[in-house]
């Protein structure tokens, strides 16, 4: 799908002569006498009626399209509904414009207008307030219709403009815009790569693609193919690999514009497993089909360095993806087997389903050389992060209290928030092995904390963070900007900690 256009200008509402001009409402609050006041005189009075009698209260969410005829230059006026004026957050506005958008296509409109909001969040800039407008806006409006013989698809809006009061606003405003349009674009990137089924999405396909991108960008990129993984020793991934004809790949990109020569790198790893059967320990059918998005955590480390490049951001960064696809087979992994691991620890596979922290653990030893500033793993990783969380947070672990606050606080800005668990070195208990250094599961309590811990056992001494993303990764209903199916959650928070990083 073509990425919709997103402006700013200065303007009056009154005066702007557009299909459809979109304000927001807080729930129990006069009208803005800013946007519109002299909009409610020239249609005399109509948007106060509408209020009074309840018909639009602002609540979150409420959406009306609403008739002109003549009385002002905009032929339509949008309503969008923020909610409580005190409960205002970034992400109230993404949700707001997610609305709008749809609507504005349902109106088969070209192009829409929307003024900034009178209210908004305390604490944020307007740099931040036009990012996740432009996100929410972008967001909103995605659609994959890649496999349907017929377009059915709905028009694509091409130009959202963003209408600022005031010109000393315009430059903050166009630097969110910059922002939210990579932000945004990135996700969608990475909900297309999910969406893809597993027949075209190969593990060869996610090196083409990041061939494509280190080309674009001008990035470094290194693939390790299967015999340059049996001569450094990855075991764990190429166990994971052996069920498959498609052989495995292991990609590393880097991105360089720091400002300083000797600067350490932030290495993010994402979990890359095109489809998952779960081996061996065989997944129910059920559902089986969202195993596609497996791939998650890898597609969202590609986006995050390629956004990083449009964004000109300065510092350096490598993404590493081991990739591979978790398949039954006569050479396949069994439950038993004793797999040893590019550091020279050696796990007892009980559960060849358990596969995401295999192919990690050779990723995150790997990423050792590079002296990461930060290390940060993004993955499918547990069904338990599912029960424990459900579909609202990403689980969060990590050794370093100064990275997790930074990962925290860049979640809450991007609208995708973390949730922080233990890392008790009590619950290792669980992992220990009768016949290696462990084992790759540790029973069914604690699943998402045993499986973090497994990992850091591969991150060595440098400041670490692991994101489990199960619980966000797949949405079972469209949401405002969330789509039904791959939702590219955790893509904006990798992009979000990067530009607050280099801030």
């Amino acid at each position: 799908m073509k990425l919709m256009q997103v402006q700013v200008k200065v303007g009056r509402p009154e005066s702007e002569a557009v299909e459809v001009l979109a304000l927001m409402h807080c729930e129990g609050e006069a009208l803005a006498k800013q946007d519109a006041g002299a909009l409610d005189k020239a249609l005399g009075g109509s948007l106060q009626s509408l209020l009074r009698s309840g018909e639009f209260e602002g609540r979150t969410g409420e959406v009306m399209l609403f008739h002109t005829h003549g009385k002002v230059p905009a032929k339509r006026l949008l309503l969008i509904g923020l909610g409580k004026k005190n409960s205002l957050r970034l992400d109230t506005l993404r949700q707001a414009m997610g609305h709008a958008a749809k609507r504005a296509r349902q109106a088969k409109v070209d192009a829409f207008t929307v003024c900034y909001p009178t209210a908004t969040p305390k604490g944020h800039s307007p740099v931040e307030i036009a990012q996740a407008m432009t996100e929410g806006a972008v967001l909103g409006g995605y659609q994959f219709t890649t496999y349907r013989s017929e377009d059915t698809a709905a028009k694509d809006i091409g130009l959202m403009t963003l209408l600022m009061p005031q010109k000393s606003q315009v430059r903050q405003g166009t630097e969110g815009v910059r922002r939210g349009l990579a932000t945004a674009e990135a996700a969608m990137f990475v909900r297309d790569l999910c969406n893809h089924p597993s027949n075209v999405m190969t593990p060869a396909r996610i090196a083409d693609e990041a061939k494509a991108i280190a080309k674009q960008e001008q990035l470094t990129l290194k693939i390790l193919e299967q015999k340059d993984m049996e001569q450094l020793g990855m075991g764990a991934l190429l166990g994971v690999a052996r069920g498959s004809h498609e052989p495995p790949k292991f990609l590393i990109l880097e991105y360089n514009r720091a400002r300083k020569k000797d600067e350490r790198p932030v290495v993010f790893v994402g979990k890359t497993i095109t489809f998952d059967t779960g081996g061996i320990s065989l997944k129910p059918a059920e559902n089986m089909e969202h195993m596609k998005a497996d791939m998650t955590g890898g597609a969202e480390v590609l986006a995050a360095i390629r956004a990083a490049s449009r964004l000109k951001l300065p510092l350096r960064l490598i993404s590493i993806l081991p990739v591979a696809e978790n398949m039954p087979g006569g050479r396949a992994m069994k439950p038993g087997d004793i797999v040893k691991t590019l550091s020279g620890k050696t796990v007892e596979v009980q559960n060849t389903d358990a596969e995401g922290r295999l192919i990690l653990s050779d990723a995150l030893f790997y990423a050792q050389r590079y002296n990461p500033a930060a290390l940060v793993d993004i993955a499918t990783l547990t069904g338990a992060c599912v029960v424990a969380l459900g579909q609202f947070a990403i689980g969060m672990f990590g050794t370093d209290a100064r990275l997790k606050d930074q990962v925290r606080k860049s979640g809450m800005t991007a609208g995708e928030r973390v949730w922080e668990m233990p890392l008790w070195d009590e619950y290792f208990e669980q992992l220990r092995s009768d016949v290696a250094d462990m084992r790759n599961i540790g029973g069914r309590g604690g699943g998402m904390i045993t499986a973090a811990l497994f990992l850091s056992k591969f991150a060595g001494d440098y400041p670490w963070v692991h994101l489990d993303i199960a619980s966000t990764d797949w949405s079972e209903r469209e949401r405002a900007y969330i789509p039904k199916g791959p939702t590219g959650i955790g893509t904006r928070l990798l992009i979000q900690y990067l530009i607050d990083r280099s801030m």
